[in-house]
C-alpha cells in the first residue's frame, strides 16, 4: 500500500512540474530536463531522502534562476514534508537552512520577485507544518502502543501474581486441614473405647477442620471468577484464635500470646485494622508453621507470639520439637519458601532456624504496617 501511495505522489509531482514546462510552445532545451530532475526523484525519497532533496533542490533553484516560467515546486515541497515527518532534528534543521537559501537565491537572482517569494514561503511553511503534524501523530500512536504494551505486561504480571497467591492459599489450606485431620483420625480409634468423650471431641475437630477447609477453598477458587475490584474475604489476625484452638484439639499444647497491647482484633472488641495483605500474610504464615509442627516436628508444645509497634507486626512461632519442621523423612519441603515469599510480598522479612535455647524451631516474620516513605 505504501508503495502505491509513493507512486501516486510521484505521478502528481511529475505532472504538476513537467506538463506546465512543456505547455505553451517551444521552450529552451534545459527547461524539460530541469523539470524532470526536480520532480521524478520524488519516487526514491523514502530510500535516499538527502540525495534526492539535493538533486531536486539544485534543479529547482537553477531552473528558477535561468528564468523558467514560475511553477509550484511540488517535488521540493514533498521532500520538505518528508524531512519534517521522518528525519532527525539535525537533518530537519539542515533541510530548512538549505531550502531557505535555495528559495531566496532563486527568487532574488537575477531580479527580485517579492510576491512569488511570499507565495512560495507560505507553501513551504505549510508543507513543513504538515510533516510536523504527521510526526506528532506517529509519536502519539507510538506512545499509545507503548502504554498498551506496558499495561498488558502489568496485567499479565498481575495474573501471574494472583495465580501464585492462589497456589499458596490452596497449599496452606489443604496442608493444614489434611494434617490436622490425619492426626485426629489416627488418634480417634485409640480413644473410642477407653475415652469416648475425647473420641467425640476428636471427630468433631475433624469435621470442623474439614468444613473450614471447604469454606476457604471456595474463597480461593472463587477468586478465579470474581472481578479484581471485588476481593473476597480472607482469614486474618482475628481468626488466629480459632486456628490455634484447632491445633490444640490435636493434643498439642498450642498457646497464642499477644504483647504490646491487643493488636488487630485478636483480643480487643474495637481493634486496630492492619493492611489487608499483612493480616492475610500473618495468618497464612502461622497456619503453615503450625501445620509443619503438627506433621513433622514431633513437638509437645508450640507458642505463637504476636508483637507490634507503630511500624511493624512481628509474628513468632516456636515449638519444642526435634528440628526443622518444614521437612520430613529427609525430603526438603516448600513451606518455609512459601512463607518467605508471603512476607516479602508485603514488604516484610522472615527468618527460620533453631530456637534460641537450642531445642525446637522458630519462625519469625516481621511485616511492615506502613508503606515505605517515597524519596
Amino acid at each position: 500500500m505504501k508503495r502505491y501511495v509513493n507512486l501516486a505522489v510521484t505521478v502528481v509531482a511529475v505532472a504538476a512540474t513537467v506538463l506546465p514546462a512543456v505547455a505553451g510552445g517551444p521552450r529552451a532545451w534545459w527547461v524539460l530536463p530541469l523539470a524532470v530532475a526536480s520532480s521524478v526523484p520524488v519516487l526514491w525519497r523514502e530510500r535516499a531522502l538527502v540525495p534526492v532533496a539535493v538533486v531536486m533542490g539544485v534543479a529547482t533553484t537553477v531552473s528558477a534562476s535561468l528564468g523558467a516560467p514560475p511553477l509550484l515546486p511540488v517535488g521540493p515541497l514533498v521532500c520538505l514534508y518528508t524531512f519534517a515527518a521522518r528525519s532527525s532534528l539535525a537533518v530537519r534543521l539542515l533541510g530548512i537552512a538549505l531550502t531557505a537559501a535555495g528559495l531566496l537565491f532563486s527568487l532574488l537572482y537575477p531580479h527580485p520577485d517579492v510576491e512569488v517569494l511570499r507565495y512560495l514561503s507560505v507553501a513551504y511553511v505549510f508543507s513543513y507544518a504538515l510533516g510536523t503534524s504527521s510526526r506528532a501523530r506517529r509519536a502519539q500512536a507510538a506512545a499509545l502502543a507503548e502504554r498498551d504494551r506496558r499495561v498488558a505486561g502489568e496485567r499479565a504480571a498481575a495474573v501471574l501474581r494472583e495465580r501464585a497467591r492462589i497456589a499458596h492459599d490452596l497449599h496452606d489450606i489443604l496442608t493444614h486441614a489434611v494434617g490436622v485431620m490425619i492426626v485426629q483420625a489416627e488418634a480417634g480409634p485409640l480413644l473410642v473405647r477407653p475415652h469416648p468423650d475425647r473420641a467425640d471431641a476428636t471427630f468433631a475437630t475433624i469435621a470442623a477442620t474439614g468444613r473450614d477447609a471447604v469454606v476457604q477453598l471456595r474463597r480461593a477458587v472463587g477468586s478465579l471468577r470474581e472481578p479484581a475490584d471485588h476481593p473476597l474475604d480472607q482469614p486474618g489476625l482475628a481468626h488466629l484464635t480459632a486456628l490455634v484452638e484447632r491445633v490444640r484439639a490435636t493434643g498439642l499444647d498450642a498457646v497464642l500470646e499477644v504483647t504490646s497491647g491487643p493488636p488487630f482484633g485478636v483480643t480487643s472488641p474495637s481493634p486496630l485494622v492492619p493492611p489487608a495483605d499483612v493480616g492475610v500474610a500473618a495468618y497464612r504464615i502461622v497456619q503453615e508453621s503450625l501445620t509443619n509442627v503438627v506433621r513433622h516436628a514431633g513437638a509437645g508444645s508450640v507458642r505463637v507470639l504476636l508483637a507490634h509497634t507503630a511500624e511493624a507486626l512481628t509474628v513468632s512461632i516456636t515449638d519444642d520439637g526435634h528440628g526443622d519442621p518444614a521437612s520430613g523423612a529427609g525430603r526438603p519441603g516448600y513451606g518455609i519458601v512459601g512463607m518467605r515469599e508471603r512476607a516479602q510480598a508485603c514488604g516484610g522479612t522472615l527468618r527460620a532456624g533453631p530456637a534460641a535455647d537450642g531445642h525446637g524451631f522458630t519462625v519469625t516474620a516481621t511485616l511492615p504496617l506502613r508503606a515505605p516513605a517515597v524519596a
